[in-house]
């Protein structure tokens, strides 16, 4: 199976990263939202491949095309992701297009984390927790969306062995990808094929003794993979 999913390790390293364009604040952008809220997703992706890859964050690098006005905010936002986990936020740094105004938002994270753990590739099983959502329905939907405070309350319990993030392939996508098997279906009361916008939903790989235990943490939201 996979080891990493968009990382790349150099060493003890491991660098993840997400972006957005064309969501945010601007009159041009497709999708009106907070600068704050477009930094919290972001970030919420590129630290969610920071877990699959066994890493913890230790720096940020933000990469600001919104223009000066949007930079605090966006700061605002990678460290809500921080507060969500009960953590503080690793350093900041990084740069902003101050020479030319661009008509739409675009943004980028970089998280540098280094290796605490290895992922335990296992014959445990597979399970979805939240459910894809992109656009507008990240914002209406919150519920649904997999909960960070509790996933890395179960990593940090041995609820979990690995954990996966759905990006906008969606499910079906991301489970050929870990499996290796671009042919191989599955059955789900999820849509496989819908787009999980900012990981919305997770892969996990739970062992079978632990089953009890994370369908009681993880709740409704937890769905097997056949």
């Amino acid at each position: 199976m996979t080891a990493y999913r968009n990382a790349i390790q150099l060493g003890d390293w491991i660098v993840t990263t997400d972006n957005s364009g064309g969501i945010g604040e601007k009159l041009d952008d497709l999708v009106a939202v907070p600068d704050r809220i477009t930094a919290r997703f972001a970030t919420r992706v590129a630290l969610l491949e920071q877990w699959a890859a066994g890493a913890e964050p230790e720096a940020v690098l933000l990469h600001n095309f919104s223009g000066d006005m949007s930079w605090d905010r966006y700061c605002e936002g990678i460290r809500d992701v921080f507060d969500e986990i009960g953590g503080v936020s690793p350093p900041i740094s990084g740069s902003s297009e101050t020479n030319m105004t661009l008509r739409q938002s675009a943004v980028a994270v970089t998280l540098i984390g280094k290796r605490v753990y290895e992922s335990i590739v296992s014959n445990g099983n597979w399970y979805t927790y939240g459910t894809p959502l992109v656009g507008e329905e990240v914002l209406t939907k919150e519920t649904e969306i997999a909960s960070l405070a509790v996933l890395d309350e179960a990593r940090r319990n041995g609820l979990i062995q690995r954990i996966w993030p759905v990006g906008s392939g969606g499910v079906l996508a991301e489970w050929q990808k870990i499996t290796e098997d671009r042919t191989r279906e599955i059955t789900s009361p999820l849509d496989v094929t819908c787009s999980a916008g900012p990981a919305t939903v997770v892969l996990l790989q739970i062992a079978s003794g632990k089953l009890a235990d994370a369908k009681l943490h993880f709740g409704p939201l937890l769905h097997a993979i056949e």
